[in-house]
Order: C-alpha cells, then structure tokens, then sequence
C-alpha cells in the first residue's frame, strides 16, 4: 500500500488507525497496521467496504479475520514473504533516519547549553581572560556542531536514496506479485481486487461496467497434439493481443488456464461486445507457427461472453453471468461473441419449445 500522504495527515491517519484498532482489539502488528491506515484514509473502497460491513454486523476482528483482510488487500499471491522482507528493511532504514535526528536532537541540545553557559559568563561582566576562554570553548562547540549537521546531511541523503531503492523494489515486487508471469496480465488475484474494487466505484458513480470472459476455442486439443511450450506461445499471443486493444482504464486478465477476463469500468453491453468482436477478430486474423519448424499450424479462434453490471449483485453473480454468455458461444459454434440478452433470448426459446 504505497502512500505519499505530507506528514501531517500522516500522523493523523496513524494515530487514528492506532485508536481504532486498540478500540476493536486489533493487535497492532504492521501487517495490521498497513490494513487500518488504508482504511482510515479511504485509500481503498473495497477494504472500506470489506471493514465497513464487519462493523456494522457486530462481527469481531479475529485472527483469522485480520489474515483475511491482509491477504485480500495488502499483498498478492504466494510472494508475501518477499513483500515482508523488503518491508522490514524499509523499517530499519526508517529506523536509522530516526536514531540520526535523534542524535542531531542531542547535539543541538548541547550546543543551546554551551551557549547558555557563554551568555551567563558575558552577563557578569568577565575578565578578559575568561572571555578568551568562553569563546573558545563556543568556537569549539561551533565546530562540533557543524560536523554533527554535515554528518546528519550524508546520513539522511544516504538512506533517503536507500528508501527510495526500497521503495521501488517493493512496488517491483507487489507488481509481480499481481502478474500472470506468462501473459504479462493481471494474474486471477488481481482480477479479483480488480473487479471489486470496479463494481464499488460503479454502485457509488452509478456508471456502467461491463465484463469479458475470454476462452481460446479447442485449446486442450491443440496443446495435447502439439506440446506445452506451443500452448504457451498461445497463450502469450492472446496476452499480447489484449494488452494492444484493451484501454488503460480497464483490466485485462488471466483468469485460469486458457480462459481470460477484461472488465470495462464506463462501458455499455454494446461497447462491451464490440471490444469483445475486435479482440476476437483480430487474434482470428493471426497464425500460429511452429518456430522450429516453420510449420503454419493454423490460426487461433476465441469464444467470449459479455454481461454488464447489475446493481446489489455479488462479484460471484457477475461473473457467473459473463461465463453462461461465454458458454452460450461455445455451444453456438465458437469463434464468436454472444451477450447475457443472447443468454436470456436461448433460455426463453429453450422454454418455448
């Protein structure tokens, strides 16, 4: 949960994370901790949502309860110990950017007493001898203290460049840690925060969001005839062709297997099936090779299904309804597109006959 709150909000949102878990007997360990913080700053509205119910259902804030949150909200897949390691050396480099202002207090407290002492020789009028030895010994403390700050400016600058290093590699880490490292993609962990996180800003905005579930057509068939690192170059192919079409705004994904997902915040059912139509068509439009042997094994064909949110229903629910229209392509023939109104349309003449 990366953050770039100014100090002051901060130490707001810290203090007042602290105070809700003392008061809902949360230990406050970091991972804890990480979870509270987001939520009193309404950094994400899937967590608020997820806390927000607990709370209003009276429920008790377990052990069980707390890995949950964390594992839902703060961190991916089996990558958790990694995400920890670099968290604790960004702690201890924290740490020592504490330990250096302290000693920077320290010193800045001495030299105020060294200049007390010189101020209380000056006032009673001292002989010049003493006066010599009063601004020697401030000359001296001057010099002190100007080491201290030069020191304390490398320091800082030190583990400034070190937590920002640390920084990144954690933001590396948490990325990879949501990738599907075969297709690049969003992996099925992400999918999941994903759409959570698009069906709250939907019910909130009132807008619409669409969902695409993608299957690539007798893919088991062609892995079976030609071997798993063919399979792969298809499934990179089909990553590659979506990473190209799907906008910025929107979330393509592995969803398992040969099967992928896109879900499409601020996008009707018809923009949804036309989105679906060029993704198909244009992966249709490509040939697979075998690159060892030059042999053109034939192109790749996509069946998709689309749906569109329904307000109050459940991720789960939302899903389901893009997998029947996907499903409803499939038994169509493959190679195409069929919407939840085709799924609705087969189901009443289904009932007709």
């Amino acid at each position: 949960m990366k953050t770039s709150d100014p100090i002051d909000v901060a130490s707001h949102c810290a203090r007042a994370a602290l105070g809700m878990m003392e008061r809902h007997k949360v230990p406050p360990t970091p991972e804890n901790f990480a979870i509270w913080y987001a939520f009193v700053a309404g950094r994400n509205p899937a967590l608020s949502d997820a806390i927000n119910a607990i709370l209003s259902g009276g429920g008790k804030f377990t052990t069980k309860v707390n890995e949950e949150l964390y594992e839902r909200f703060a961190v991916f897949g089996q990558d958790k110990a990694e995400l920890r390691e670099v968290g604790l050396r960004v702690e201890e480099a924290v740490g020592k950017v504490l330990e250096y202002l302290s000693n920077a207090g320290q010193g800045t407290a001495s030299y105020g007493a060294a200049l007390e002492t010189f101020s209380g020789r000056l006032s009673g009028g001292p002989a010049p001898d003493h006066l010599s030895e009063a601004v020697g010994a401030i000359l001296a403390e001057t010099k002190a203290m100007a080491e201290i700050n030069r020191q304390l400016e490398h320091n800082l600058e030190a583990s400034s460049t070190e937590i920002v290093r640390l920084r990144n590699e954690l933001d590396d880490l948490k990325r990879e840690a949501a990738t599907d490292a075969l297709t690049q993609l969003a992996n099925r962990k992400m999918f999941d925060h994903s759409l959570a996180l698009a069906i709250h800003n939907a019910r909130d905005g009132g807008h619409p969001l669409s969902l695409l579930m993608i299957d690539i057509d007798h893919f088991k068939q062609f892995n079976d005839t030609y071997g798993h690192p063919l399979g792969d170059q298809i499934l990179k192919l089909v990553g590659r062709s979506l990473t190209e079409i799907v906008k910025v705004k929107d979330t393509a994904a592995r969803y398992g297997g040969e099967e992928f997902a896109v879900i499409l915040p601020d996008t009707s059912l018809a923009d949804a099936m036309a989105m679906a139509e060029t993704i198909r068509s244009q992966v249709a439009a490509k040939r697979v090779t075998n690159r060892r042997t030059g042999q053109v094994l034939g192109q790749v064909t996509l069946s998709a299904g689309a749906a569109t949110y329904v307000a109050g229903e459940d991720p789960e629910s939302f899903v389901n309804r893009a997998d029947e229209a996907l499903y409803l392509a499939k038994r169509t023939g493959r190679n195409r597109v069929k919407s939840q109104e085709d799924v609705a349309v087969a189901a009443k003449t289904s009932e007709d006959l």
